[in-house]
């Protein structure tokens, strides 16, 4: 992993005075300084308001807040029109008639990935290394239970853990995985100016994924099935095994790693 911003380069803020309890509340779980809204004393700011939890870069030019919302925008939009297993990453994973295996996304990030598979019916545990990205996926996971109704239901299938993916899998305790799902950090080229932000936020947080070849060789280990890794269409393989089988999409495609066939 590449070296990522320093942690007196983040601090945490509130949008509305009754937040900053919580806020302070939270700087101290996460080891970060606490200060108000117009400070500059920091790069990126995690910001506590009414709508939970959300990522914002200071500076004239910083893009806008990023957070995680499963309820409404664009997963709900996803969730409802986003072509069901027929996604790729549905496909990548094994899903097909009655299986659904049972994942473990071991790089997480904002969860897209990992709550359209418990949208289709998969119980996901997600793994997040970086802290503050954590902190959001947490954030938004939380909001997603308090909603009630179906997003309620799919959030219950998700379960995250703040660890590294690399030892935690080796050290792993639990149900062993059917799948684990990959999706280590590369530069992203997508013209979209959400992913331009999130890339804006993100990179100097948690860096390009320079230990993928162990994150690799570790899922291998662990998964039962399958390992399936979410690669750009034109990119290498990781380092290490070959994979078994290739799934292309128009940017990205995924390798996949089989061990076992999945059945119902």
């Amino acid at each position: 992993m590449s070296e990522p911003l320093s942690a007196n380069a983040i601090g945490v803020t509130w949008l509305q005075d009754a937040y900053a309890p919580a806020a302070e509340s939270l700087a101290r779980q996460l080891g970060l300084p606490c200060d108000q809204a117009d400070s500059t004393t920091c790069s990126l700011w995690l910001q506590v308001g009414e709508q939970g939890l959300s990522l914002q870069a200071s500076g004239p030019d910083a893009p806008g807040a990023v957070r995680v919302d499963f309820v409404e925008g664009a997963m709900a939009h996803r969730r409802q029109f986003g072509g069901g297993a027929g996604q790729m990453v549905a496909k990548a994973v094994g899903l097909r008639g009655a299986i659904r295996p049972s994942v473990l996304d071991a790089t997480a990030g904002l969860g897209r990935d990992a709550f359209v598979l418990a949208a289709l019916g998969c119980q996901v545990t997600l793994i997040e290394r970086q802290p503050v990205i954590a902190a959001l996926l947490d954030d938004g996971l939380q909001r997603a239970r308090a909603a009630g109704g179906e997003v309620a239901e799919i959030a219950a299938r998700m379960q995250l853990i703040h660890a590294d993916a690399i030892e935690a899998m080796g050290a792993w305790q639990g149900q062993i995985p059917q799948v684990v799902h990959l999706d280590p950090m590369f530069p992203h080229r997508e013209k979209s100016a959400l992913v331009k932000k999130e890339m804006r936020l993100f990179r100097p947080l948690a860096g390009d994924d320079l230990d993928a070849p162990a994150l690799l060789a570790a899922a291998l280990q662990l998964a039962s099935h399958r390992v399936a890794v979410k690669r750009p269409r034109k990119a290498p393989a990781i380092e290490g095994a070959l994979p078994s089988a290739q799934l292309n999409g128009q940017s990205s495609r995924y390798d996949i790693y089989g061990k076992k066939k999945l059945e119902a």
